[in-house]
């Protein structure tokens, strides 16, 4: 089994998280914040993942240390499920429509982070959720999971929409990316040798 755990404590933050990568998509998730808390439920159904999640953070000043902090438990427990990454796809994208929005979602689980995030939120606000705080979620998990992660809306009329169609785009690439394939399960998915 494909599992981690993490207790991430700061002066900001406490997150408290497990995770299976090979699960049926059943969550439990609180970050104080309701529609982060949907996207990452919608994430972790459509990546066919088991994710408890517990964030508690200073809501009261700002949202971003706790968005930012969730996006990098996120990543390091999918870093520390992932062992040595033997036998995965390694890359993974996924092209996902919500009704009038486009989105597509490429990630690279090589070991090299970096981010790029093009989701063409044009409010504050999506939700509750701020919505420039996206870009600081996929750094911190970027950074942490060491994967590239490239996110962008192509069109859409619709906020919810188009950043609904950015975590389910996220989760299914992941799900492919985090997939083994069994003619290479003994070895890395790089021609160096070494992620």
């Amino acid at each position: 089994m494909r599992t981690a755990s993490i207790e991430r404590i700061t002066k900001e933050t406490q997150i408290r998280g497990a995770l299976t990568i090979d699960g049926t998509g059943v969550y439990e998730i609180s970050t104080g914040v309701r529609f982060f808390d949907h996207m990452l439920e919608l994430f972790t159904k459509h990546g066919g993942f088991d994710l408890t999640l517990t964030a508690t953070g200073d809501l009261d000043v700002d949202q971003h240390h706790t968005v930012e902090d969730v996006g990098i438990a996120l990543g390091q427990l999918f870093a520390k499920a992932l062992g040595d990454r033997k036998g995965i796809n390694r890359a993974g994208y996924f092209v996902q429509t919500m009704d009038e929005t486009l989105a597509v979602v490429a990630v690279d689980l090589g070991g090299r982070p970096y981010h790029v995030v093009d989701a063409k939120v044009r409010t504050r606000l999506v939700g509750d959720l701020q919505s420039e705080l996206l870009e600081d979620f996929f750094h911190g998990f970027s950074v942490h999971a060491l994967a590239n992660v490239h996110v962008k809306t192509l069109y859409g009329r619709s906020n919810h929409h188009k950043v609904e169609a950015i975590f389910k785009g996220f989760a299914r690439a992941m799900r492919y990316a985090c997939s083994t394939d069994e003619r290479l399960k003994d070895q890395l998915p790089s021609t160096k040798g070494l992620l």
